[in-house]
């Protein structure tokens, strides 16, 4: 069952990715027939052949680039929580994250640097966190900025903390719409959504399933007309000697 429900998450996040993705490859093939045809057209003239075919073997090596991110997304296919480092995991899957803010949403990384390695599945990551910046961009519908940012924390004994804790947190922030107190206490119901149609409402109950899986945890903090924060802890592996 945890194995479907990460193919199901998985499928709603390559939706979110479907139309961006396209829409650069359409791009590249573009620019490599119109560098082809010019320099086709500009036989006679050998320096402009050059300069023609430069810019389409510039843009396949972007597809050659893509198409390798794609594949290392679907590489992650089963659950492997193992110990692993979360700023090389958003630095490989930012160009995915681009995608899935859309045109109109600006996505800025701030990763900590020397951060420590933690407990992470990385077909839980990537997933979990497009899944947050899909819902961050919905929130913002003319346009804004997601903050991904990284960092260590320590924390204290709490409801959901039986003792002090050695974190790394992940941190995604919007300046969106937000929320009103009725609707933060049920963002992890399953199948609550306010998207209507278009939502499953799986999206953040699967986020905490998984996270919890790991020995970590997450919170939400929002105001309504002023943005969403929400926080991923995952638990600092220690590194024997």
């Amino acid at each position: 069952m945890e194995q479907r429900t990460v193919a199901t998450q998985r499928l709603a996040a390559l939706g979110e990715l479907t139309e961006g993705i396209a829409h650069d490859f359409r791009n590249l093939l573009t620019a490599i027939g119109s560098g082809l045809r010019l320099a086709e057209t500009n036989s006679d003239e050998p320096g402009k052949v050059r300069a023609y075919l430069t810019e389409a073997r510039g843009a396949i090596d972007r597809g050659i680039e893509l198409t390798s991110q794609l594949l290392a997304f679907a590489r992650h296919q089963e659950l492997d929580p193992h110990a692993g480092n979360v700023n090389e995991f958003l630095q490989t899957f930012e160009p995915f994250l681009r995608y899935g803010a859309g045109p109109d949403v600006r996505v800025v990384l701030d990763l900590a640097p020397d951060l420590p390695s933690c407990l992470i599945d990385p077909a839980f990551f990537d997933a979990a966190v497009l899944n947050l910046v899909a819902n961050a961009r919905d929130a913002m519908p003319g346009g804004g900025q997601i903050e991904i940012s990284t960092s260590r924390i320590v924390e204290i004994a709490g409801p959901e903390l039986s003792a002090l804790g050695d974190y790394v947190r992940v941190r995604v922030r919007d300046n969106g719409r937000g929320m009103p107190p009725e609707i933060l206490k049920r963002v992890f119901d399953p199948f609550f959504t306010t998207k209507g149609d278009k939502g499953t409402g799986i999206g953040l109950p699967q986020v905490r399933a998984f996270t919890k899986m790991v020995g970590g945890q997450i919170r939400i903090d929002t105001t309504p007309d002023v943005g969403t924060t929400v926080d991923i802890l995952f638990p600092v592996v220690v590194e024997k000697d």
